[in-house]
């Protein structure tokens, strides 16, 4: 039985290290939970759909939420913007459910900073060279980006301290149920405040 207010879950690490696999199991671990959707100025990869996996706007559109203050956190994330909408995060709290959500760790340092109580996790790979090998894949044949973004993995892997909880996602099923098993004792955790985002 959940005890005391929602929790607010922050999912960090670096690039590549599999935040949204591991958001994906959690889903099927958590069906009461409510997954914070991403807003992003880039182009959907092959296979991402809008509204579903990010919403995808024009950095346009994206800076005009800026302004508007929708937005629960945001950065410049590889030349694109990324962010999280605030208002679908504070209904869901509102009504009593969890929130998880995956940013990179500016943005993480940003949310627990700005809204005390929320639990963060940062994510680690199985070691360096598979996290180099999933950057790489990702970057294609772009070796000059595959570089930038390995250079950014190792600082972000040197932020780890800064949260309080560390999984290392060396095998998905173990590291999702290590996930849950840290929600259930931050619920038990005594005199846990609420989180209000609006």
């Amino acid at each position: 039985m959940k005890a005391g207010p929602p929790l607010l879950v922050v999912l960090t690490g670096p690039s590549a290290v599999g935040k949204d696999s591991l958001l994906a199991r959690l889903r099927g671990l958590l069906p009461a939970a409510h997954f914070a959707i991403t807003a992003a100025s880039r182009a959907p990869r092959p296979g991402e759909k809008d509204g579903i996996d990010y919403y995808f706007y024009s950095a346009a559109e994206f800076e005009r939420m800026i302004e508007r203050g929708e937005l629960l956190e945001h950065a410049r994330v590889y030349g694109d913007w990324k962010g999280v909408p605030r208002a679908p995060v504070a209904e869901a709290l509102r009504a009593g459910r969890d929130v998880l959500m995956r940013t990179d760790v500016q943005g993480a340092r940003y949310i627990q900073t700005a809204f005390p109580g929320t639990v963060t996790i940062f994510v680690n790979p199985p070691s360096m060279r598979e996290l180099e090998r999933r950057l790489r894949d990702r970057a294609a044949d772009e070796d000059e980006q595959a570089e930038v973004r390995l250079t950014i993995a190792a600082e972000e892997m040197a932020a780890a301290p800064e949260f309080q909880h560390v999984v290392v996602n060396d095998d998905l099923d173990r590291c999702a149920k290590e996930v849950v098993g840290i929600l259930e004792r931050e619920r038990e955790r005594p005199g846990r405040k609420a989180i209000a985002v609006d």
